[in-house]
């Protein structure tokens, strides 16, 4: 893949992150596009991994090259964890140092009721989402360690506390990576180490307008009545949460899940 030549930073340039990057798995999709585009607005260095869609992914480096930061992007199976491990390493070896882990994966899924999840799609999302970021973690947490600590961000979901219907094979992975989350924050912080998630409610990108397709007008308008806000969020309200929790902002903030869903799940 064309890596984009990028300018050096201005003077003045905004840093909030300390020498190293950032790892955004998943920085191909809508979401994950995102929030290396926040990543590097606030001049911090960025690599990512994405699953197949390399054309997407060659967008992202141009946008990180547009922002003046160092971009590196890696093609990765999360269901490997040989993969993943050699994927952090080489991260490690581009950049010197990794302070901060977002896991911003998602998988294409169906829109049902848990009563009719066929088996196969349940094992292939557990495979990619919940079996993914345990392998991200084993993989990083030697290389976090070693910089001196940083913090891990997940993307997960608003409906692991209120259930959408429909949504299972969405929340039921997620709900690993949040258990996850917290062992990290539990057991990682005596090294310096924080780890918090984003729960996203509904944002018009990414996955659901893939998702939009296949259910009614009258669905989605239901799921914006569902919310406080009475709208959907946008990416870039996802990135500036992800930003501020892997940020010297949140320096003393672990453990915590913040929802980002315009209230859905009140």
């Amino acid at each position: 893949m064309k890596h984009p030549e990028r300018a050096d930073r201005p003077p003045g340039a905004q840093h909030q992150f300390p020498a190293g990057a950032a790892i955004v798995i998943g920085g191909s999709g809508g979401i994950g596009q995102g929030i290396c585009r926040a990543l590097a607005e606030r001049g911090c260095d960025v690599g990512f991994t994405f699953r197949a869609n390399e054309a997407a992914a060659q967008q992202t480096l141009e946008q990180l090259a547009g922002a003046r930061v160092q971009g590196h992007a890696l093609r990765v199976d999360l269901g490997d964890l040989q993969a993943v491990t050699q994927a952090l390493a080489t991260f490690h070896a581009y950049f010197g140092r990794l302070h901060t882990i977002v896991f911003a994966a998602g998988a294409d899924i169906s829109m049902t009721y848990v009563s009719q999840v066929d088996p196969d799609e349940w094992h292939r999302v557990i495979e990619s989402e919940l079996h993914g970021f345990f392998h991200v973690t084993k993989a990083a947490l030697p290389w976090v360690r070693a910089g001196g600590g940083g913090a891990f961000v997940a993307v997960t979901s608003a409906g692991i506390y209120r259930h959408p219907p429909l949504d299972i094979l969405s929340t039921a992975p997620k709900a690993g990576v949040e258990a996850l989350i917290r062992g990290i924050a539990r057991e990682e912080g005596r090294h310096n180490i924080r780890a918090n998630s984003v729960g996203p409610g509904v944002i018009d990108a990414g996955v659901f307008t893939r998702l939009r397709e296949r259910v009614t007008p009258e669905f989605v308008e239901a799921m914006k009545r569902n919310t406080c806000l009475r709208r959907f969020g946008t990416v870039d309200e996802i990135g500036d949460a992800v930003v501020f929790l892997a940020s010297p902002a949140a320096a003393f903030i672990t453990g915590q899940h913040l929802a980002v869903d315009g209230g859905y799940s009140v």
